[in-house]
């Protein structure tokens, strides 16, 4: 089961909202790397084993660079809550799966 590392601008609730199908997932923040870098936050993903998980296109341009690990969840809402990226999550639970099984694809885009 992939674990998440959700990017700082997007809620710590989100560790707990989707733990019963993506356990283990982090938080930058409860890293201790609030106001980190991108690259950090990318270093971090690969460290814990994470996909990344973020609104923030600079992600985007950081995989096509730096390849995978780790891949990138970009999350395409505009202005949404915490409770509608936790439903998208959770709704696109088996894609998620699978792109994190592939070896091709590094940014799955979701909204």
């Amino acid at each position: 089961m992939p674990r998440l590392l959700f990017d700082e601008p997007l809620s710590e609730a989100l560790c707990e909202a989707v733990a019963d199908i993506f356990p283990g997932s982090l938080h930058v923040r409860l890293l201790g790397q609030g106001g980190a870098a991108d690259t950090i936050v990318w270093d971090l993903a690969r460290q814990h084993g994470c996909l990344v998980v973020s609104k923030d296109e600079d992600f985007h341009r950081l995989a096509l660079l730096r390849g995978a690990p780790p891949k990138f969840i970009w999350i395409r809402l505009g202005n949404c809550t915490t409770d509608d990226i936790a439903q998208l999550l959770r709704r696109r639970h088996d894609d998620i799966i699978q792109f994190n099984e592939q070896d091709e694809a590094t940014v799955l885009e979701l909204g």
